[in-house]
C-alpha cells in the first residue's frame, strides 16, 4: 500500500526503465478525481483495448464513451512499444473486483496466480482507486499477435511502476485476475509476465537482456512465449465454449458456503488460460529434453 506517484515520478521511472513515452495533451491533470479517490495504490493491472490503430486507440482511452467517460487508464501500450500517457489521478480501468484478490496482491501472498475472482463490476469492491492501470493495444480475440517492442514495454512499465513502489512483481495483475467477468489481456500469460517483470527487478532498470554492460547496444526484443493451442486442445475449448453457452450461467459454492452465479464466459476464460498456460510449461520441458538429449549424444 502507498500513495500514488506524482506525474514527474512516474515518467522518471518509466524512462530510467527504457520506456519510450509519448505525453498526450493535459494527462498530468486529465481523471477522474471528481467521482472518488485514487489511493493508497496497492498495484498495477494489465488491459487489452479490443481496438486497433494506435491513433484511434489513444483518442478512446484518453476520451473513452458515453457510458464510461475517460481517461480509461494511464498509460496505452502501443504495438511498436511506445507507452502513450492519458491521465493521471483516478481512471476508469479496474472497475469492480474480488476483495480476496486485492488482499494477496497487497499482501504479494498468492503463488502463480491470485485466487479465481467471484466478484466482478457489479457487485465486487473499487479498484479504480487502488491500481495503476495499462491499457495494450490488441483486439482481444486470441488472434491478434503481440509483438515483440509491444511485450517487451509491457514488461518494462510493470517492472518501473514496481521497482518505484519497492513491490515485487506479484503487484502485477491482469484484468481477469480481478474482476470475475473480465477475460484481458487475453494472449498474455500473467504467470509469465510476472516472472520476466521479476527477472527485470533483479537487474539496474537500464538493463537489457544478453548485454554484458550497460552501453552495449540493446538487442531487438524478444516476442512473449507462443500460447498456441494444439488442435486437439482448440477443438476441446471449443466444444466446452458451445457447452457453456448453451448453460448460459452456472452456480457454485464459494469457501464461505455462499450460492455464487457466474457467467459462462467466466469458466471458459479460466479453463482456455489454465490450457494455454499448460501448454508453455510443456513446450519448456521439451526444449530441456532436446537439450539434455543433444548433450548425452555428444558424450
Amino acid at each position: 500500500m502507498a500513495q500514488p506517484l506524482s506525474a514527474a515520478a512516474v515518467l522518471t521511472a518509466l524512462r530510467a526503465e527504457g520506456v519510450k513515452v509519448v505525453e498526450v495533451g493535459n494527462w498530468r491533470t486529465h481523471n477522474r478525481n471528481a467521482k472518488g479517490a485514487w489511493g493508497p495504490v496497492n498495484g498495477s493491472m494489465v488491459h487489452h483495448t479490443v481496438t486497433s490503430g494506435t491513433s484511434k486507440t489513444v483518442g478512446i482511452v484518453r476520451d473513452g464513451y458515453s457510458s464510461l467517460p475517460g481517461p480509461l487508464c494511464h498509460g496505452m501500450i502501443a504495438k511498436d512499444g511506445t507507452v502513450h500517457m492519458v491521465g493521471w489521478g483516478r481512471t476508469n480501468h479496474a472497475g469492480g473486483g474480488d476483495p480476496r484478490v486485492l488482499e494477496q496482491v497487497t499482501a504479494e501472498s498468492f503463488g502463480s496466480r491470485p485466487t479465481p475472482p467471484t466478484k466482478g463490476n457489479t457487485n465486487g469492491v473499487d479498484g479504480n482507486s487502488r491500481f495503476y492501470g495499462w491499457e495494450c493495444e490488441n483486439l482481444g480475440d486470441g488472434k491478434d499477435p503481440w509483438p515483440g517492442a509491444q511485450y517487451d514495454a509491457i514488461v518494462r512499465v510493470q517492472a518501473a511502476i514496481c521497482r518505484a513502489h519497492g513491490w515485487g512483481a506479484r503487484s502485477v495483475i491482469g484484468h481477469l485476475e480481478w474482476s470475475s467477468d473480465k477475460i484481458d489481456p487475453r494472449g498474455i500469460s500473467m504467470p509469465t509476465l510476472r516472472a520476466d517483470v521479476a527477472e527485470r527487478l533483479k537487474h539496474p532498470a537500464n538493463w537489457s537482456p544478453g548485454a554484458s554492460t550497460p552501453s552495449t547496444p540493446k538487442p531487438p526484443p524478444t516476442a512473449p512465449p507462443k500460447e498456441t493451442p494444439t488442435a486437439t486442445t482448440e477443438k476441446q475449448i471449443n466444444a466446452l465454449h458451445s457447452n457453456l453457452l448453451t448453460i448460459g450461467s452456472l452456480t457454485e459454492i464459494d469457501g464461505k458456503g455462499e450460492r455464487v452465479n457466474h457467467a459462462a464466459g467466466y469458466y471458459l476464460a479460466h479453463i482456455e488460460k489454465d490450457t494455454t498456460d499448460l501448454g508453455v510449461q510443456l513446450a519448456r520441458i521439451e526444449k530441456k529434453l532436446d537439450a539434455l538429449i543433444a548433450t548425452l549424444a555428444k558424450s
